[in-house]
Formats: C-alpha cells, sequence, structure tokens
C-alpha cells in the first residue's frame, strides 16, 4: 500500500513517517512539504535513506503539482498533517493560515477524489473546541462538543474539519478525522512551549511563561498520537470523529517546571510575562470512542515521556541549534539543489 502524507517534515508528520516505515516494511510512503519554517527536512534524514520512503516539496494549495504526485503514486491512503499551526503567529497574519489550512485541504480532497483514494485522514486539533473552564475538572472535550474556536489558527482547522465532513456527504469521499491534545516529543520545532523551555533552560536563558501559568493542557506523547491516526485511517469508520487524548493534563507552569527539574536547573529562570489575547484556559478530551471503537489508550506517562523528550533534544543538539541559527533551511539545498537545476 502507499501511504501520502502532507507536513511530513514538520514535528508530528515527521514521527509518523518513521512509525510508518518501521510498522509497515511492506508499504511505501510519500511524503509532500512546502518546507516553510516549520519545514525541517533534516528530520527526516533517515527516511530518506529508506529506498520505500519518497520526499517532494510541494505547496498543498499547488493543484498542479499535487495532482502530478497523485498520478504518478496513486496513492491508497492520504493523511494531510500539513498546517500552520501557531497560534501567535495566527494572530499576527491569519491569512496565511485560511489559505494553508483550508484551501490546502480541499486541493487535497479534489485531488483524492479525483484518484479514488481508500482513505483520507484529516489530522485536526481539540483547539476547534475552544476552551474549558478552569474550575470545572469534570468537563472534557467529547466529538460531539460544538466548534467554539477562540484563534484564527484555530477556526482555520475548524473550517478545514467541516470542509471535510461535507465533502464526505456530499461527494462520498472516504474520510476520517481526528482531533488531538497537544503533542510533545522529538522533532519539535523549538518555538512550541516544551521544546522552547528545554532549548533556553540548556543555555541558562529565563523561560518565559503567559500570565500566571495556570493555563492546562492535556499532553500527548508523540508516537501514542501517530498509533492513534494509524488506527484510525486503517480501520476506523468512514466520516467519524475520534478525539485523541494523553490523559495528562498539567498547568503551563507545572511543565515548565518538570522540564526544569529534568534537567536539574532552578526555577529562578522562570519569567512570567504578558499574556496572549484569547488564551484558552483549559484543554481536555475525552478518548472514550477511539478506547472503545479501536482498542487505543496511550502508553506514555508524561514524566517518562517528558523525561525520552530531554533526552533526545541532549542527544540530537545539531538538530536543534541548526534551526536556532537557521542552517536547517538550507538542507534541502544541499540535499535537491542539484536535482531541481538539472
Amino acid at each position: 500500500m502507499t501511504v501520502l502524507v502532507t507536513g511530513g517534515a514538520g514535528f508530528i508528520g515527521s514521527n509518523f513517517i518513521y512509525y510508518e516505515l518501521e510498522h509497515y516494511p511492506q508499504d511505501r510512503v510519500i511524503c509532500l512539504d512546502k518546507l516553510t519554517y516549520a519545514g525541517n527536512l533534516n528530520s527526516l534524514k533517515k527516511a530518506l535513506e529508506n529506498d520505500r520512503f519518497r520526499f517532494e516539496k510541494v505547496d498543498i494549495c499547488d493543484r498542479e503539482a499535487v495532482e502530478a504526485v497523485f498520478a504518478q503514486e496513486h496513492p491508497d491512503i492520504v493523511v494531510n498533517f500539513a498546517a500552520e499551526s501557531h497560534v501567535d503567529r495566527s494572530v499576527e497574519d491569519p491569512g496565511i493560515f485560511l489559505r494553508t489550512n483550508i484551501l490546502g485541504t480541499q486541493t487535497m480532497m479534489d485531488a483524492s477524489r479525483k484518484y479514488q483514494v481508500k482513505r483520507y485522514h484529516q489530522v485536526s486539533t481539540d483547539e476547534v473546541y475552544g476552551d474549558l473552564p478552569l474550575d470545572r475538572p469534570d468537563l472534557f472535550f467529547r466529538e460531539d462538543t460544538p466548534i467554539h474556536t477562540s484563534s484564527p489558527y484555530s477556526a482555520s482547522k475548524a473550517g478545514a474539519d467541516l470542509l471535510v465532513l461535507a465533502y464526505h456527504r456530499t461527494f462520498g469521499l472516504p474520510v476520517s478525522i481526528t482531533r488531538c491534545s497537544n503533542n510533545y516529543g522529538p522533532y519539535h520545532f523549538p518555538e512550541k512551549l516544551i521544546p522552547l523551555m528545554i532549548t533556553r533552560a540548556l543555555a541558562d536563558q529565563s523561560l518565559p511563561v503567559y500570565g500566571t501559568g495556570e493555563n492546562v493542557r492535556d499532553w500527548l506523547y508523540v508516537e501514542d498520537h501517530c498509533a492513534a491516526i494509524d488506527l484510525v485511517m486503517r480501520k476506523g469508520r468512514e466520516g467519524e470523529i475520534y478525539n485523541v487524548g494523553g490523559h495528562n493534563e498539567r498547568t503551563n507552569l507545572d511543565v515548565v517546571k518538570t522540564v526544569l527539574k529534568e534537567l536539574g536547573k532552578p526555577e529562578s529562570l522562570i519569567t512570567y510575562v504578558k499574556d496572549r489575547p484569547g488564551h484558552d484556559r483549559r484543554y481536555a478530551i475525552d478518548p472514550t470512542k477511539i478506547h472503545e471503537e479501536l482498542g487505543w489508550l496511550p502508553k506514555t506517562r508524561f514524566d517518562d515521556g517528558i523525561h525520552a523528550t530531554v533526552q533526545w533534544y541532549l542527544q540530537n543538539e545539531s538538530w536543534w541549534k541548526d534551526i536556532l541559527a537557521g542552517d536547517y533551511q538550507n538542507y534541502y539545498e544541499h540535499m535537491y539543489g542539484k536535482r531541481e537545476k538539472a
């Protein structure tokens, strides 16, 4: 079988590609990625050595380029990770989020219809549900929780989800959607909370925490998320949404303190900064549906996952230091520049 993955040079996408290559030695994996600031081909260095893997630098909004890959590869399954995903950036420039997250999804589904894929899977986020009050720990996001977005990012992801469901109902496209809680683990771009805190703490720099750090997130180790996506795309019911959560709720401040403890760094590095506009208070997912239907449960305890993540960053300093220096964007030119110019 051939699995086409968009956004595979990003954090979750790269981890998913490695998961597929490891668990399905009979399958091929094709990756499309525009290689924006958050796309790092260096994250796929080991995959590029595998003859069952192919990479193409493609913008998912480029209809002609997308269809050219579909015509050549005829993928059986399409998994769409490609998205602008940083909330702060969506506040600064909403337009790019609407283009990539909604119109790019449309382009991928149109190609999926034309080439009759067996499953189109959309990777979404729990942020489409808005947030939950801090004083109601009994409340959780369920698949039937009304959409109530807080940022241009979450609104663009919600719009994409609705479009996916509409393509299923109108055109009969075999689709599925997963909405996940906050991921962490290897290859996480250093602008996000956990890798930002790890890299800054290693340099003994101040650790900026929004507001009082009381905002709560449900943390999910990325490999557990990859296993859930794989289950849903292969065995999940068509036209269904599945929530994927880690049962690991922590305040942002607790997360930062856990990272500092793991690194043996003092809490005096923490600095409180002005909160961002529309900052969601609490996310918490009820993953009962995916557990009861497909048998999925998260395997990784938060403390174990943080330990593994910190160890990965300690052992892969060149990966994140290249990002901080901006050198990672030269890796594509190094790998593919001569091919493009030929």
